[in-house]
């Protein structure tokens, strides 16, 4: 994933994203430890809505950088991926 601006906006942002989907990553562990040693439905089903509502978050939040980028750096953003607006908002869309 190819995000514009400036070099510290860049980290922060793979940072942010990156942060998200280990948190998915672990929450997602949690789930199949919950499931293997024969956890209560109650819990294996908030640990699995934990991580749903985690990947969500990811996807919104790199579509949300890639239409800041499209805004901002138009030109760049285009170069740097193809994305058109209609192909930003079917991705968006997708995860709804």
């Amino acid at each position: 994933m190819k995000i514009t601006g400036t070099p510290e906006e860049q980290a922060a942002a793979q940072k942010r994203i990156v942060n998200r989907l280990k948190r998915a990553q672990g929450q997602l562990a949690g789930v199949i430890a919950a499931v293997e040693s024969g956890g209560s439905c109650r819990d294996v089903v908030t640990q699995l809505a934990a991580v749903t509502s985690a990947l969500d978050r990811a996807g919104f939040a790199i579509i949300a950088t890639a239409m800041r980028d499209c805004v901002v750096e138009p030109d760049a953003a285009r170069d740097a991926e193809d994305l058109t607006t209609e192909e930003l908002e079917k991705l968006f869309l997708s995860l709804a």
